[in-house]
């Protein structure tokens, strides 16, 4: 039997798979790494904990499942998306840390652009519906004014999954699904916009031309088989950006397939052959791993977040299988939660919410309310949220009667799982790939 890795770096680190080639797995594991919020509205992590934790993994998966890394045929990656490290001629990083997919460090220099383009025009184009600072493009415009002499140094950029292959291989690539997050993108025409870079004022050649998923990058050079167990050789492909790994490891592909990732954050996607554009409600699209398709995502910024915030603030006595005990405490509440309506909005508001300046809130307390009811309010409150502002835009595209696969964390909680079928109106499937999907997908 021979074996490829997968690599899903996320936001609070990173999920490293070992399947056979008929798609089972075989071992899994989790390296977290720190994410760094200097300044408010600054996300940054360190590339190198990204590195360092693909190493580490992949030891621990080759110790833990005793095989010959020999029989492992290749490795591939999925990444979260929005990253532009910049790295010199040589291959140097030149920040030791990045910013990430929500940094919003950026405000300035989008306001500059669209000063220059028609931000509807702009979106129509690219797709990108997520606030318009966390975008890549902004990130370099603003990595270019407040650090000028780095970024002359400057002579590419990779994001998070595309710095993994560089260090695994000495070769740089994109796919075409990270391009699609980078603000320069055209959806439907599948390249660069030359006119946005350079109303952005970079350099074209920053930009490296984006292939298939399913591209060979390079092979592992002997310094990274040294630091990964693995062989030198091994085949390494082009990977995706994470929306698209998961909407392939959870639904496969296909037109109108569509999930629920119900994790810190959550968002809905659909895969279709068209992407979903609209001015109003702003959904984000990436384009698919496969060619030819277009992963539609809308989304909240705090969904099991929020019931986390409840652990640490209202159930900080509860002592191990915490989660377990609140949902056995919720469960006493009757639906609609004795009348507390939970707003989940803990993080902002996200593009498809009423604005990115609206807060969470409990609404309805008396003195009769209970602790069973503020938490039972909390998963109903994450469920109506997804359901009036962002199963609404999708829903078009689906069939009446199809089910809703649901994955991440929160579908561990069969009580959650109920909530989301009666709120949602529709039968709900957990898959058994369940946070492993952008795993099982890049492989």
């Amino acid at each position: 039997m021979n074996y490829v890795i997968s690599y899903d770096l996320g936001t609070g680190g990173l999920k490293a798979g070992l399947f056979r080639t008929d798609g089972t797995k075989v071992a899994f594991e989790f390296t977290p790494y720190y994410t760094y919020y200097p300044r408010s509205d600054w996300h940054e992590q360190n590339p190198l904990d990204w590195w360092q934790a693909v190493c580490d993994s992949t030891q621990r998966l080759l110790r833990a499942s005793k095989i010959n890394p020999a029989l492992v045929l290749a490795v591939a990656a999925s990444g979260h998306s929005l990253v532009a490290a910049p790295l010199d001629a040589n291959g140097n990083l030149l920040l030791e840390r990045v910013p990430i997919w929500s940094d919003r460090r950026a405000k300035v220099e989008a306001a500059a652009f669209f000063e220059k383009i028609d931000y509807p025009t702009w979106y129509k184009t690219t797709g990108n519906g997520d606030p318009q600072e966390t975008y890549s493009v902004f990130k370099l415009m603003w990595f270019k004014k407040h650090h000028p002499d780095l970024f002359a140094r400057t002579s590419f950029i990779l994001g998070s999954k595309d710095f993994i292959n560089y260090q695994l291989t000495g070769q740089k690539a994109i796919d075409y699904s990270y391009a699609s997050g980078s603000g320069v993108y055209d959806l439907l025409n599948w390249r660069y916009r030359e006119d946005y870079i350079q109303a952005a004022g970079l350099p074209l050649d920053l930009f490296l031309p984006p292939q298939k998923s399913s591209a060979l990058v390079g092979t592992l050079t002997s310094e990274s088989a040294r630091q990964t167990g693995l062989c030198a050789g091994t085949r390494v492909y082009c990977g995706g950006v994470d929306n698209s790994c998961m909407a392939l490891g959870t639904t496969g592909l296909g037109n109108g397939r569509v999930y629920t990732s119900l994790g810190s954050s959550a968002w809905i996607a659909i895969s279709a052959e068209q992407p979903i554009l609209d001015e109003e409600t702003l959904p984000f699209v990436f384009a698919h791993v496969q060619k030819g398709y277009y992963t539609t995502g809308v989304s909240i910024f705090s969904a099991a977040n929020g019931y986390r915030w409840a652990k640490e603030t209202l159930c900080s006595e509860l002592q191990d299988d915490h989660y377990r005990q609140m949902d056995n405490m919720a469960a006493t509440s009757p639906v609609g939660a004795n009348g507390v309506l939970f707003n989940p909005s803990l993080a902002g508001g996200s593009s498809q919410e009423p604005g990115e300046a609206t807060l969470g809130a409990f609404m309805g307390l008396q003195l009769s309310t209970r602790r069973a009811d503020l938490l039972r309010a909390i998963l109903e409150g994450v469920a109506l949220s997804l359901r009036n502002f962002c199963l609404a835009v999708v829903e078009p595209l689906m069939q009446p009667h199809e089910p809703m696969i649901i994955c991440g964390g929160g579908a561990k909680s069969a009580l959650w799982m109920q909530i989301f079928a009666d709120v949602y109106g529709r039968n709900v499937e957990v898959t058994n790939v369940d946070q492993d999907a952008a795993s099982l997908g890049a492989a």
